[in-house]
């Protein structure tokens, strides 16, 4: 028996077929020319702009609509200093010990190590978390469900946001983020998912040469 508030569905738009492949067509090419940048320019980026993006993330499904992710979006210098430095130390320990060597292996071709100078190169870090419970005003706590799932989509929404509004990102996933809980005053019922580095690229900015998988190697269809 449903017991909730219905709306009728009117933000739906429906589109002839041959529009619909031309959307569908030019979204995915829009997609295929996002790459993660790992060289940003310093140049500012309009507060609006990031809010516009938060709220499109915001607008992701999640389990029982318990939109279980929080978003701290950090331009402040000293803070992305802060956030730098223990990054740094974490992955200086991460690349010398307790990485494998098949697992260094598989980062060589992209270039990186433990120094992260895009942590305070690029204008915003965009860190998200995941909240295991919600707590409401009178201190109960609220059970979220599929909590990584629902975060994992919004931070895709996140990423798509960004990129369609012209701007360049990298999801940063540090070694032993907890960190961003002490630094951001964030509380214990959060867990960082990960940071996204968002901003202009610098000047002539390299991107390793990739190859994304074919339809036939993600997709089938029964």
């Amino acid at each position: 028996m449903t017991t909730g508030r219905f709306i009728p569905l009117a933000s739906y738009r429906e589109y002839p077929p041959e529009e619909m492949r031309r959307r569908a067509a030019s979204f995915r090419a829009d997609m295929q020319r996002r790459r993660s940048v790992r060289s940003f320019s310093d140049r500012p980026v309009a507060r609006e702009i990031i809010e516009e993006c938060l709220l499109a993330a915001g607008s992701a499904p999640s389990g029982a609509n318990m939109q279980p992710w929080y978003f701290v979006a950090v331009s402040d210098r000293e803070t992305k200093q802060q956030i730098r430095k223990a990054a740094e130390k974490e992955e200086h320990e991460f690349y010398h010990g307790r990485a494998g060597e098949e697992w260094l292996d598989a980062l060589s071709d992209l270039g990186t190590d433990c120094q992260k100078p895009f942590l305070e190169e690029a204008a915003y870090l965009i860190v998200v978390f995941a909240q295991s419970h919600g707590v409401v005003s009178s201190g109960r706590q609220v059970k979220h469900y599929f909590v990584r799932e629902s975060v994992g989509i919004a931070t895709g929404l996140l990423i798509a946001a960004v990129h369609n509004a012209g701007l360049v990102a990298l999801p940063y996933t540090p070694s032993r983020p907890g960190f961003l809980n002490h630094i951001l005053r964030r509380p214990e019922n959060e867990r960082p998912f990960l940071v996204l580095v968002v901003g202009y690229p610098a000047d002539g900015a390299m991107v390793p040469d990739l190859r994304k998988k074919a339809l036939d190697e993600i997709a089938a269809f029964v």
